[in-house]
């Protein structure tokens, strides 16, 4: 097999199952798994290998896990709320926030609070505190980067994107200090 079918082979839903089912082996467990459409079906798996299966993948994800549980004991700790933050595909995504949440994170990193854009206004400009808290963010964990978008609908919540473990820890600390 060649590099670009093998490349091939796990870009399509039989290749993923392939791969699954290689993977399953290599760690000992026998069972199946067949690819359709855009999903892959695991057979029938004997109550000890589902236990073990479970024990790889715990094993596997133990930093990340860990990371984001730190990650949001300190933030709630803080008052900080990031009712999205999650584990997905090996990734820590924070998810949406409120801005004022996005505010207070970002004075937890060092950041000066953003003024609003009239004198009027309670809450500061979402685009303001965009760029507030990617340059607060960058300062604080030595050069990380964290997406912040503002969404479209609306203009009272940023989109917070995903961290890797390692980038993580470095927020983590951040804010322990």
């Amino acid at each position: 097999m060649t590099a670009v079918t093998a490349m091939t082979a796990t870009a399509s839903p039989a290749g993923a199952a392939a791969e699954l089912r290689t993977a399953l082996r290599e760690a000992g467990l026998p069972v199946g798994a067949t690819g359709t459409d855009d999903y892959v079906q695991l057979g029938t798996l004997r109550a000890s290998d589902a236990r073990q299966l479970a024990r790889l993948i715990r094993t596997g994800t133990k930093r990340t896990l860990k990371a984001a549980r730190a990650l949001r004991e300190i933030c709630e700790a803080y008052g900080v709320h990031l009712p999205e933050l999650r584990v997905r595909q090996g990734r820590i995504t924070l998810g949406a926030c409120r801005v004022d949440d996005a505010v207070r994170l970002a004075r937890l990193l060092g950041a000066s609070s953003p003024r609003p854009d009239a004198p009027d206004a309670d809450v500061p400009d979402a685009d303001a505190v965009r760029d507030l808290l990617a340059q607060a963010f960058s300062a604080a964990t030595g050069g990380g980067t964290l997406d912040v978008s503002v969404r479209e609908e609306a203009s009272d919540v940023v989109e917070l994107g995903a961290l890797d473990a390692r980038t993580a820890r470095r927020l983590i600390a951040a804010l322990r200090f």
